[in-house]
């Protein structure tokens, strides 16, 4: 599943290509992925130009002027491509986006996802953005925002950092490299952390994310323009590498159940206190 890193690649690609474009048609083979009936999505998008695009978790925001925002979640995988006229397109895909210059992108999903659109006034009320926590990459999450958040918090790190409605962005892809340099077992229960423990995992976080988004996301995962990502399996330091040693002591990683998710930690370095 595309997480915040793949995201924002995405939404920074999609920016600098389709800001300022007019939308000229769509097509939506899929009516599920939409949040209203495909005539009246159609009709409700056509005329209108893209102001800009964002990424928030593992949303991607499309400003529309006027008055509208475009909503796309690609859920457990899927491939959103830009083309240019005369490209050849995907055999394949549910949606296809045209703009009046003749380029536009696609978008062909592996399992499921959304493409909804949403009047802005009704923005704070869609009920699968509006509960989103703040979004990792964003300036307002500091340092001193993220300490307030563990606030007389219960429960596990993990299944904490992982919920949309706490900090948007985190699955359980890049959860597992981001624990183990914090160096948090995650079942480790909030409450029990000190000040130091909280310092390391916010700066884990930014160093996991970043360093992702540097290397264009997961290798598996395609951008807006078809090309890999760069952070393949070798750029993990615990995550997937059960019987690996540990990057740090040598100890050999294991692959242990948390909740319903599966982790990969170092058992002595995230030893659970």
């Amino acid at each position: 599943m595309p997480e915040l890193p793949e995201i924002a690649v995405k939404a920074r690609q999609m920016n600098k290509e389709i800001s300022g474009k007019r939308i000229a048609n769509i097509e939506a083979k899929q009516p599920k992925n939409l949040n209203m009936p495909v005539q009246r999505f159609v009709k409700t998008a056509k005329g209108k130009i893209v102001k800009n695009v964002s990424g928030k978790g593992k949303w991607i925001f499309i400003k529309l002027n006027p008055n509208y925002y475009m909503l796309i979640n690609l859920g457990m995988n899927a491939d959103l491509l830009y083309f240019t006229p005369n490209q050849k397109l995907p055999e394949k895909y549910q949606f296809k986006l045209t703009f009046t210059d003749k380029t536009g992108f696609t978008i062909q999903f592996q399992w499921f996802g959304y493409i909804h659109l949403v009047h802005e006034q009704e923005l704070s009320k869609h009920k699968l953005t509006s509960r989103l926590g703040v979004s990792l990459t964003k300036a307002e999450f500091t340092q001193e925002h993220f300490k307030e958040l563990l606030v007389n918090k219960k429960g596990r790190i993990k299944s904490f950092l992982i919920d949309q409605k706490n900090v948007a962005g985190i699955g359980n892809v890049y959860i597992q490299d981001i624990l183990f340099k914090a160096k948090l077992h995650p079942d480790q229960p909030i409450k029990t952390l000190f000040k130091e423990e909280v310092d390391a995992l916010y700066n884990a976080i930014l160093d996991v994310l970043n360093h992702s988004i540097r290397l264009g996301g997961l290798a598996y995962e395609k951008d807006f323009y078809g090309k890999n990502g760069r952070f393949a399996i070798n750029e993990f330091l615990v995550g997937y590498k059960t019987g690996k040693p540990c990057p740090t002591c040598g100890t050999a990683i294991e692959k242990i159940r948390t909740g319903s998710t599966a982790s990969y930690i170092c058992p002595k370095c995230q030893a659970l206190k």
